[in-house]
């Protein structure tokens, strides 16, 4: 049986769209994938909400990626999914560019020193829509954090192919919802298992 790890923020937790509440299991991405992946493999969901990648997050240790990844890591996992990023972004935090690269680029080197045999597949956030700034996040994103969100795919791309990791752009195949403009549907999170299905199918030799 091969593992998988699912590490991320509240859209790989399963957060629905301008609430506090999670999509039960069965709508999430990941047990949708696992239902398409089958019993020969067994994905484990670390989501969390408002987590960040590099920047040292005030709620806490396990809100703060490259603090937790590591006690989520362990020799048998087979493949590797580091989908973080965008609460990194927030108009408190103000991160460079470089900043980003590095953060995400340090998440890969902790996996690697780790899990030397796991296949790492980098994922891009979806950018930000103009709605976050009047729904419930508005007062931790601004026009300043929409834009940094559509430098995501770029430099996860040039920083998954710089390592020998594989790359999976979110923003590629869905969009955020209105409802908040951070968050997924329930129709997205259908979408992304599928295309992840079909992306392991084609890359990573299931």
């Amino acid at each position: 049986m091969k593992k998988i790890l699912c590490f991320g923020d509240s859209n790989t937790w399963g957060y629905i769209p301008n609430s506090a509440q999670r999509y039960d299991k069965d709508t999430r991405w990941t047990k949708i994938l696992q239902n398409l992946l089958g019993d020969n493999y067994e994905i484990v969901e670390a989501g969390c909400c408002n987590r960040t990648c590099f920047i040292d997050n005030p709620d806490g240790m396990e809100q703060t990626g490259y603090k937790i990844l590591p006690k989520y890591l362990d020799n048998s996992f087979d493949i590797v999914l580091l989908a973080l990023g965008i609460n990194d972004i927030q108009k408190f935090f103000n991160p460079s560019l470089d900043e980003m690269k590095k953060g995400i680029e340090n998440l890969i080197n902790q996996t690697k020193n780790i899990c030397p045999k796991a296949k790492i597949i980098v994922i891009s956030p979806a950018r930000l829509s103009a709605f976050v700034k009047t729904q419930y996040f508005k007062r931790q994103f601004d026009d300043i954090s929409i834009e940094k969100s559509t430098r995501f795919a770029d430099i996860y791309e040039n920083i998954a192919r710089k390592n020998d990791c594989f790359f999976f752009d979110w923003d590629k195949i869905v969009e955020v919802s209105p409802l908040d403009g951070l968050h997924f549907s329930k129709e997205s999170h259908y979408k992304i298992a599928h295309e992840l299905y079909n992306f392991f199918l084609e890359y990573i030799n299931c």
